[in-house]
């Protein structure tokens, strides 16, 4: 115990037929600028008339002219392309990770940020992320299941909220508001392709408003679309041996994977009398992704010649089905009290195949294709809220009392695949579906937990220049105890012009269902060793895995630090500039993979034979992130159009502080083994862009509009296990440039567009780590590898 102060167009026209009946944010915020700090903003905040220059944190209104105005259908991509301090980079032959990549903020984990949908807590993905990519360890939201044509803005919350939202609000929230009003709508086509002649994306999307009698409104929308995969491997390079891949020609396959996906989404509201307003809202997406593994050459030990004489590339083939709903009721109690009672539903479900393979064990009667298992997460959650403006005597400004309680019940089910996907065979070779073996009976397995928490937040103007706030929350969970959050925060106008804003809390993440359970054997890559690895995760409380040094896992605890400036010198200039430091203890992460001939002996006594190495998740570092948020916009008046001007700087630094003492059980035994070592270390504090600007500008004159962007990525660097860092590399900063062209007139729009038109590329691995030249670019570049992308895009708005 702990206690702290802490698919495509039948997808669309399907949809917007849908009878469904849920809740939209205020109308004063939906006819809100959402491009200047006069915004009001229902973010982090419980005063229904803030606005984001009054806020007393960071947050940032991405409109979704912001979010079109590229040539990607991915939220998380439009995201990091209108965020400084959002990552998001596009691994490859990372397993499923290429098709549910995780995004961070401010250089932190991806589950160390919150996702909201118009205000509630929104479910986590069922896909770990295990492999060499940023994000290793994690279990966050999937973001690209929600369809950009269903959302009204985005709010993004730069600092830690857990004292106001639980759990997972340690770097800060995204808070997704969708489309509410019961009128006007839209449908869009788009079309687009890679310089290099692959990727070809085509899509289609729309959403529309319906009234809902003289006292409600629903608003549906949903896009579908197919990409097809990209490819930048080369050929092998390196000396022909019997087992080595041929040479001259190109046999892997690096890049964005193949996708389908259609996504669907409903808000709606009504008012049944004066004061009560139900109201319901929710999304739901089908996406299917292939995405290939490491390709095995045909005297590779684990192939069989007389099935596949020419080797072969084994494929995942990923089915994500994710659907949540939301139903409330909001009003006003006899006293006064603002009242808001809601019960939210959240599930993922992430399905495993693997096609163009082989189990070698079982020989030349394997069969090709596998059913490798199924993951999924559930999410129950209960919330009563209520808030209530008190006029107090000696505060010039109403006193806002909010408080409330919440009950959460997660759930995380891991299904066994079929039996050749997993067995050991007569044959020799490696058990199990080459590139990733099915999860066993003993693998599978049935958890949960639930938690209960409460809250409660002051807040106020004391005078014209100072505003206040307060908020703690007690939560407690079935599965590893109870914490306590607090924050603290202010503001003080010294002018109209000029503000300062800090705050201070603590906060915590709670470990998910799937790092404390989650077990499974996968097929591991380390780049320059021509042998693949069969590696086992570990439960922390496997019996192999504590004798490796695995401990229960408890909650990450953090200490944030804000302080501010927000700027408006002329008309039309908004400037704020944020300082802040995040502190976490007992920080959760993925052990390095611990493996070699000591440990496959250690663990086929242990009942695990042909097992290479192991690995299981741990609370063995502390970090402190220090950075730097600046962001700034101007409109003004230029020939005769309106120019807007959008820049953007995020700087940060993350320091180990702590690196928990090795187990002894690494080093005894004939082991000589890191818990956490250089790589996982590297990764941790250099695998992210130190630093990232954007300028970006918008000009519309006479039905035209012109947008362009360029962004600056900061250098990164990767680190290899071996201790002499002849293979660590840093990789330079590089700049892109994303320009499109759009015309109106009488409802319709017309878009062409380019999306890194100078097309730029990372630097290349270096020889040692490119597989011999085949895999020439590191998965960890922020912004892709894929080069220049041109579209088309026409829509219809009324």
């Amino acid at each position: 115990m702990h206690r702290r102060l802490s698919l495509l167009s039948s997808a669309v026209l399907l949809a917007l037929a849908a009878p469904v009946a849920a809740a939209d944010a205020p109308a004063e915020a939906e006819r809100a600028n959402p491009t200047n700090l006069d915004t009001l903003i229902v973010t982090g905040t419980r005063v229904s008339d803030r606005t984001v220059a009054e806020s007393t944190a960071p947050i940032d209104i991405i409109a979704p002219q912001t979010l079109e105005a590229t040539g990607t259908v991915e939220l998380a991509t439009a995201l990091a392309r209108a965020l400084p301090s959002l990552n998001f980079p596009r691994p490859s032959i990372t397993d499923a990770t290429d098709a549910v990549r995780p995004a961070q903020l401010r250089g932190l984990a991806p589950d160390q940020v919150l996702v909201l949908v118009n205000g509630k807590r929104r479910h986590t993905t069922a896909l770990i992320n295990l492999n060499d990519s940023i994000g290793r360890g994690s279990s966050p939201v999937d973001l690209n299941a929600i369809p950009i044509a269903a959302i009204e803005r985005v709010e993004v919350l730069r600092d830690g909220a857990s004292a106001q939202y639980g759990s997972d609000a340690i770097a800060g929230v995204v808070n997704i508001v969708l489309k509410g009003a019961g009128e006007g709508g839209s449908v869009a086509a788009r079309y687009g392709q890679y310089s290099a002649g692959d990727g070809e994306q085509y899509q289609l999307s729309g959403d529309a408003g319906f009234k809902l009698g003289d006292n409600g409104a629903l608003h549906l929308a949903a896009q579908g679309g197919h990409s097809d995969n990209t490819n930048r491997a080369r050929p092998y390079l390196g000396p022909v041996t019997p087992t080595s891949n041929p040479k001259g020609r190109v046999v892997h396959r690096y890049g964005d994977p193949e996708i389908d996906q259609a996504a669907f989404a409903y808000n709606a509201r009504y008012q049944a009398a004066e004061g009560v307003e139900f109201y319901s809202f929710g999304t739901a997406s089908r996406r299917r992704a292939i995405s290939n593994g490491y390709y095995r050459a045909p005297g590779n030990p684990n192939n069989i010649l007389s099935v596949y004489p020419d080797g072969f590339l084994p494929q995942i083939d990923n089915l994500s089905q994710d659907r949540a709903f939301v139903l409330g009721l909001r009003g006003q109690t006899a006293g006064g009290w603002n009242l808001d009672l809601s019960y939210n539903y959240g599930q993922n479900q992430l399905d495993f195949d693997v096609r163009h393979s082989l189990n070698r064990t079982l020989g030349a009667a394997s069969p090709r294709s596998f059913y490798i298992g199924t993951l999924e997460t559930t999410q129950n959650v209960l919330n009563a809220d209520f808030d209530k403006a008190f006029d107090v005597s000696w505060l010039k400004y109403p006193l806002t009392v909010a408080f409330g309680a919440e009950w959460r019940g997660e759930k995380f089910d891991q299904g066994a695949g079929e039996p050749a996907s997993y067995i050991a065979g007569p044959e020799p070779g490696a058990p199990g579906a080459q590139v990733f073996p099915g999860f066993t009976p003993a693998d599978a397995s049935r958890r949960d937990r639930h938690s209960y928490s409460f809250y409660a937040d002051l807040e106020t103007d004391v005078t014209d220049k100072l505003s206040l706030g307060a908020a703690a929350r007690y939560e407690r969970y079935s599965d590893f105890g109870e914490t306590t959050s607090g924050k603290l925060s202010a503001r003080y106008a010294f002018t109209d012009k000029v503000a300062l804003r800090g705050t201070v809390s603590t906060g915590f993440r709670a470990p998910s269902l799937q790092q404390q359970f989650y077990q499974s054997t996968q097929t591991v890559i380390v780049l320059g060793d021509p042998n693949p690895f069969q590696v086992r995760t570990f439960a922390v409380d496997d019996p192999a895995a504590v004798a490796l040094g695995a401990e229960p896992l408890k909650a990450e605890e953090s200490t944030n630090l804000g302080l501010g400036l927000v700027l408006q010198p002329a008309e039309g200039l908004y400037i704020t500039v944020d300082a802040y430091q995040v502190d976490i203890d007992d920080r959760i992460i993925l052990s390095e993979n611990l493996r070699g001939p000591a440990v496959a002996s250690f663990l086929e006594a242990r009942g695990h034979p042909g097992i290479n190495g192991g690995r299981y998740f741990t609370n063995a570092v502390d970090t402190r992130t220090r950075g730097l948020d600046i962001v700034g916009s101007y409109s003004f008046e230029i020939k005769g159009g309106a120019l807007d001007l959008t820049a953007g700087y995020n700087r940060n630094k993350t320091t180990l502080e702590r690196i928990a003492p090795n187990p002894p059980q690494l080093t005894a035994g004939g082991l000589n083994l890191q818990r956490i070592g250089r790589v996982e270390r590297g990764r941790i504090t250099q695998g992210a862009p130190r630093d990232k600007f954007f300028l970006g500008g918008s000009w519309k004159r006479d039905g035209w509009r012109f947008d362009a962007t360029a962004t600056r990525y900061g250098e990164f660097h990767t680190f290899n296990d071996d201790p002499s860092g002849i293979r660590d590399q840093t990789f330079a900063a590089k700049w892109t440039l994303d320009l499109a062209a759009t015309y109106a007139m009488d409802g319709w729009e017309f878009t062409v567009g380019g999306d890194n038109v100078l097309n730029e590329y990372p630097d290349e691995a270096i020889y040692a780590n490119s597989e011999s030249g085949q895999l020439p670019y590191t998965s960890y570049a922020p912004f892709g590898f894929n080069g220049a992308f041109a579209y088309a895009k026409v829509g219809y708005k009324w």
